[in-house]
């Protein structure tokens, strides 16, 4: 990617080397800690169902740590500062077009844990959106899990990362994530799964538009990087997520689409740069 030269957002809080830690998790072993391995290699949107608010009574600790960090960090800190630069001004400037007004997420960069308004989450959750305060949480070591586990390396496939979420932060502004939360509070849970799988193929597209819109106007994609995207949309899919696991494909329990949706979805937002080409709950396949 071209972004060396681009600007950095200050919408980045950077919490890298706080430690922070509950009396009690409240996730502990067994099942619990599947699921937050799996969670791990997810794109999520409600992280609540993998965090602990606790109880009233329990404290969050944090403790700064003295340790030096790396000059790799601080290259991946500051390349994601770059990418959300570059989505404000693309969102912004469409928001602008429809007669809205773009409020951008901050980015936190945690290390191991933090305590958000959706609850406390250990690094295993993964990135997420937290809709309660408006914020993306990434530990930056993910990125490293995704070219180490999943083969989903490169400077745009960490790009995509950070775009996903920010079309989540997107889908919270046009109201579709509170209308679509509202519809799983009362649907079963394999209706719960569609909508849920619907909700992630549009930010997949969401991120898309982005890749668009940020290569027209400052032209940041060098060859290989929308393979690289397609990579690690495909990485990421349920059904590989499910191999990979040692398990059966259950089409009925996924949440996140399939390895050849999630790639169909940000395609669709890549080569059209048109969100209402991103339409997944109008869509009759995906």
């Amino acid at each position: 990617m071209r972004i060396g030269g681009e600007r950095r957002s200050d919408n980045v809080e950077d919490r890298r080397g706080i430690r922070v830690s509950r009396k009690a998790v409240g996730v502990g072993g067994g099942i619990g800690t599947i699921l937050l391995v799996i969670a791990a290699l997810y794109l999520g949107i409600d992280p609540r169902i993998f965090m602990s608010s606790g109880p009233a009574e329990e404290q969050v600790t944090e403790e700064a740590s003295t340790g030096a960090r790396s000059a790799e960090e601080n290259r991946m800190a500051d390349f994601a500062s770059a990418v959300l630069a570059s989505t404000e001004d693309v969102w912004g400037d469409l928001f602008r077009r429809g007669g809205q007004t773009y409020r951008p997420p901050k980015l936190v960069l945690f290390t191991d844990a933090v305590q958000s308004a959706c609850g406390f989450a250990q690094a295993a959750v993964g990135p997420f959106y937290c809709p309660a305060d408006q914020k993306l949480y990434i530990d930056l070591g993910f990125f490293k899990e995704m070219e180490r586990r999943l083969q989903a390396g490169g400077d745009f496939a960490q790009a995509y990362v950070i775009a996903h979420e920010v079309g989540h932060h997107v889908q919270n502004l046009l109201g579709i994530m509170e209308k679509a939360q509202a519809a799983r509070a009362r649907a079963g849970e394999a209706e719960s799964n569609r909508i849920s799988v619907r909700m992630e193929l549009q930010a997949d597209c969401f991120a898309g538009v982005w890749a668009h819109g940020a290569d027209k106007a400052r032209g940041i994609l060098e060859e290989g990087d929308v393979e690289e995207g397609m990579n690690a949309a495909s990485a990421v899919g349920d059904d590989r997520m499910m191999r990979r696991g040692g398990g059966y494909v259950v089409p009925d329990s996924f949440t996140h689409g399939s390895s050849a949706q999630r790639v169909k979805w940000f395609r669709v937002g890549i080569e059209s740069g048109d969100v209402n080409r991103c339409n997944t709950f109008s869509a009759g396949s995906l």
